[in-house]
């Protein structure tokens, strides 16, 4: 399943256990504070979930972390869907930002999905999370120009990448 670990330049990239929940739920928060204001509290919530919410979602799709120095400093969760694959959530430490941790998470997550015939990428993010917004757009994804999608009250634009 893809299970092995893949070192990245700086990065260990490799697929979550159950006992890195809680270290990832941490990763989601910390990443996500600063923006905390322009979420509604419910948003910010789905943006943000505990970790027990996380192990539930090991058994709907696949979540990678990036460890620098054997510490989980980012992540990435996708799932499957017919010839697309759907990244559900992705965020990165602030102090780990800027080193290359998204970009290899996102490599890891188009590598594995490529191998197994994926078409597609897709993702939905928040219009004011600009620095996620350029490293999309610097790995291949467009806006889709789908409808916008609300989440508790947040708006949300739709982007994608088509894969050979």
């Amino acid at each position: 399943m893809g299970s092995s670990t893949k070192d990245y330049p700086f990065f260990q990239i490799r697929l979550a256990a159950a006992e890195d929940a809680e270290s990832i739920a941490l990763v989601l928060l910390a990443a996500f504070l600063a923006y905390r204001p322009a979420y509604t509290p419910q948003a910010f919530a789905a943006t943000t979930p505990p970790a027990e919410t996380i192990r539930e979602r090991m058994s709907e799709g696949l979540i990678w972390v990036a460890l620098l120095n054997d510490r989980i400093v980012g992540t990435v969760a996708a799932v499957a869907e017919d010839v697309s694959w759907y990244i559900r959530s992705m965020a990165v430490l602030p102090a780990a930002r800027g080193q290359g941790a998204g970009k290899s998470l996102l490599g890891q997550l188009e590598g594995y999905a490529v191998e197994r015939g994926c078409r597609r990428l897709y993702l939905r993010t928040a219009p004011f999370l600009d620095p996620a917004i350029r490293l999309y757009e610097t790995m291949g994804f467009r806006r889709s120009g789908a409808d916008l999608v609300d989440l508790f009250g947040v708006p949300l634009i739709t982007m994608e990448k088509h894969l050979a």
